[in-house]
């Protein structure tokens, strides 16, 4: 277990004042300011326990503590706050020796062990193109998904395929007039989003139309033989199509259970509901009213006795709460649906299931993408499609490589083309705030310069080159730490120090882009290093230490970078 800096410090602050260690550890800061120390306690949230100004209390703990037999090398008062600085030596001791302890693991921790959480993302609806819309909630929930593993918790990844609902009436009623007109075997989303985009023309034009595809959903929800035949087609040429674009992503799932899987499941939703006297009748459907949460009402059947998606996702969180008994059920779904999860989880507490069970429902929302000129709408056949991006993104990549580096072979083109072009769109997308609104820009998506993905790829490789070239890795038992005193040495360890405490900050905000930009911060750290220190040197001691911190660099930018689904190529 790597030395914990903060706690020693808590620990010092708590033989002089007599408050509780765990109390003061929450309130120990890192000041913005590397120049105020490492770390920082401020002395204002003792003053009202103690009686006294924040800055005398800063004082009499200065100088009441012994520091000595600790890795703290300085205290400062700094108006109302006591600022520690941490032996230098004691950080690159600590950073390393973990490091070589723990190699790959290094940053993890079973601080979820016994825990359930539950990840529902992706979830593209059936016979519609995947696009960038979808592709959020995809390397959003997959992020989400590493973090809450690399923290030790019992990670459930779910797919809650959109392949229920109206839509399949229309779908059905379109395929029913002019299926034959289209060649769904050989290009299924293509064809079957033209005629989903057919018969919408006809439906806003045609009331009796409209009712056809409801009275086909009504069908198909009784388990009418030709509605549930095609339905099963659809869905099956559907999925063929979303795992290319899963594979080339690498994106996996536990479960594949998606609205349909529960329609058999929403009666007994009902008949919990009515025995509760909440659901009641309006307007010949069936809804409970939720005027007293000042929410609109949640419509649990419609008038012709078909369910809604509500339904479905209320059947979800009943199975989910008896086959998982899950702590957390996150739904990476956009904004657009704040309402719909704040109507559901509220209803799902007439359902019987467990208040950690309840309590454990969240809506992780994000931005939407946007086209430069406006929303994208499968209806209207606006959309860009998700392997039209990735695929262009490693097309430009390999542009770029065959001008640059044309020696490469083949293979190693093809391999760092999908990677780095891949990984520039990944990062892209989790580098800003998640709640964030996207404008879709083809040249900001793949601009490889700045704070972008092939950046944090480029300097990977560069550690990469480094390590070949010098062709041995140092026994740690051997390294001299005192050779990593430089600013720009420290600023790499201190990086490296915090990165458990990044995992489990991104985790608990459920914020991949804390990942992301730990990464560009690291990158950055390192390449200062690398122009300020010749790592290979005559002097055999210098040498070894600045291969170590080159190693444990790579090790960390590596798995960071898994975390967020990108994969990194061993040259550029």
């Amino acid at each position: 277990m790597m030395k914990d800096f903060k706690l020693e410090i808590a620990s010092k602050i708590s033989e002089v004042t007599q408050i509780k260690k765990e109390e003061i550890y929450e309130y120990i800061e890192i000041p913005k300011d590397a120049n105020m120390g490492d770390y920082a306690f401020p002395c204002f949230r003792l003053a009202k326990e103690l009686k006294k100004a924040p800055q005398i209390i800063a004082q009499e703990i200065k100088e009441k503590i012994d520091f000595t037999k600790t890795a703290i090398e300085n205290v400062e008062v700094a108006g109302g706050y006591l600022n520690f600085t941490i032996s230098k030596i004691e950080i690159a001791k600590a950073v390393l020796e973990e490091i070589e302890d723990k190699k790959e693991n290094y940053g993890k921790s079973d601080i979820g062990k016994g825990k359930t959480i539950l990840v529902e993302y992706s979830s593209p609806n059936i016979a519609k193109p995947f696009h960038i819309g979808h592709l959020r909630t995809t390397l959003i929930g997959r992020a989400l998904y590493n973090m809450y593993k690399a923290l030790g918790y019992n990670t459930i990844g779910i797919n809650h395929l959109g392949d229920y609902g109206t839509q399949f009436g229309k779908l059905i009623e379109g395929y029913k007039r002019w299926g034959q007109e289209y060649n769904i075997e050989e290009n299924p989303i293509e064809e079957l989003t033209k005629i989903y985009i057919r018969i919408n023309e006809l439906c806003k034009n045609d009331e009796n139309v409209l009712e056809d595809c409801r009275e086909n959903f009504r069908k198909l929800e009784q388990g009418d033989a030709y509605c549930v035949e095609l339905w099963e087609r659809f869905r099956e040429v559907s999925l063929k199509e979303f795992y290319r674009i899963y594979d080339l992503l690498d994106v996996k799932f536990d479960s594949l259970n998606g609205e349909a899987f529960y329609s058999d499941k929403t009666d007994e939703i009902i008949e919990i509901l009515e025995k509760t006297g909440k659901l009641i009748e309006s307007e010949g459907a069936k809804i409970i009213d939720l005027e007293d949460k000042k929410m609109p009402p949640c419509i649990i059947c419609k008038s012709n006795g078909s369910t809604i998606y509500a339904t479905r996702d209320l059947a979800a969180i009943l199975y989910r709460a008896r086959t998982y008994d899950f702590d957390k059920c996150l739904y990476v779904v956009a904004y657009e649906q704040n309402l719909h999860f704040k109507q559901v989880f509220e209803v799902a507490k007439l359902l019987g299931i467990s208040e950690k069970c309840q309590q454990g429902l969240e809506h992780v929302s994000y931005g939407m993408v946007h086209l430069k000129d406006g929303k994208m709408s499968t209806r209207e056949g606006n959309v860009i499609r998700v392997e039209d991006l990735l695929k262009e993104s490693i097309a430009r990549v390999g542009e770029i490589i065959e001008e640059k580096n044309p020696n490469f072979t083949e293979k190693e083109k093809q391999d760092i083309a999908t990677k780095v072009g891949i990984g520039a769109v990944i990062f892209n997308d989790l580098s800003g705030n998640r709640i964030k609104d996207e404008i879709f820009d083809w040249d900001t998506m793949l601009n490889f310069n700045g704070e972008t993905g092939p950046y944090i790829q480029y300097t990977y490789v560069r550690t990469n080159s480094v390590l070949k070239k010098v062709g041995y890795l140092p026994n740690i038992k051997e390294i001299n730490f005192e050779k990593l005193l430089d600013k720009e040495a420290v600023e790499v360890l201190k990086l490296l120090y915090g990165y458990t405490n990044i995992i489990e900050e991104a985790t608990n905000k459920n914020e991949p882009s804390i990942i992301a930009r730990f990464l560009i911060d690291l990158s950055k750290a390192f390449s200062s290093f690398y122009n300020e220190n010749k790592i290979v040197t005559e002097d055999k001691a210098v040498q070894d230490a600045r291969i170590y911190l080159t190693y444990a660099t790579n090790l960390v930018l590596k798995q960071a970078a898994a975390l967020l689904g990108i994969n990194m190529p061993e040259k550029m």
